[in-house]
């Protein structure tokens, strides 16, 4: 084989090279990496979600036991949430008056809310604690998450939104819903969350012999 043929099969072995390391760049640029490495915001966004459900239904039947304590109905709370889609009008439903079902809708309601509110509590928890925070911390910060996420939502939305669509503000009002009971069952929320917060953790799997670097 002469120099020049030599030449050109180096040619096309360069060319061949070359389009297959712009083959192997496309493909790493669509797939994406696995385990990821970086922080799996989205993970833990749809584990807050997840568990907020839980939270929230604990918060509920906390609030409902205590709540013949202080001479309130154990649906006193749910009444307070249906005012949002109801108005005033909330406040004067009762059981007996076969309003069930409303109260049934208040529980989901309630319930839904919690789940949204679960998302930016766990992702934050999460950015906050790592992945092997003790208890005491976890219900430290979950507490202090959920007390910011209350008076963002109570105070900086509740407070103009509910008057402006209904004429009323009866959910931040407190003859009707005093702060601490409010405070109380979002705190509530926030430490189920983070008693439940090793349930949400991504671990994904690694064969044997491998180590767990994900966060």
């Amino acid at each position: 084989m002469d120099l020049q043929t030599k030449r050109r099969e180096l040619d096309d072995l360069r060319r061949q090279a070359a389009a297959l390391e712009r083959e192997i760049a496309l493909a790493e640029v669509a797939t994406p990496e696995w385990p990821p490495r970086e922080f799996y915001g989205m993970y833990y966004a749809t584990s807050g979600f997840l568990l907020g459900a839980i939270a929230a239904a604990v918060s509920l039947l906390v609030n409902a036991g205590l709540a013949p304590l202080a001479g309130k109905s154990p649906l006193e709370l749910i009444k307070v949430y249906l005012t949002f889609p109801m108005g005033e009008r909330a406040l004067t439903l009762s059981a007996e008056q076969g309003s069930g079902l409303i109260f049934a809708l208040g529980v989901t309601l309630y319930i839904g809310t919690g789940m949204l509110l679960g998302v930016p509590l766990y992702w934050l928890m999460v950015r906050v604690c790592g992945k092997d925070a003790p208890l005491a911390k976890r219900a430290i910060v979950g507490a202090v998450i959920a007390l910011g996420l209350w008076a963002i939502a109570f105070y900086g939305v509740l407070a103009w939104f509910q008057p402006m669509l209904l004429g009323g503000n009866w959910i931040t009002d407190p003859a009707i819903l005093p702060p601490w009971v409010a405070a109380g069952t979002h705190i509530v929320f926030g430490l189920t969350m983070a008693l439940l917060y090793p349930l949400g953790q991504f671990t994904p799997y690694r064969p044997v012999g491998t180590t767990n670097t994900a966060p």
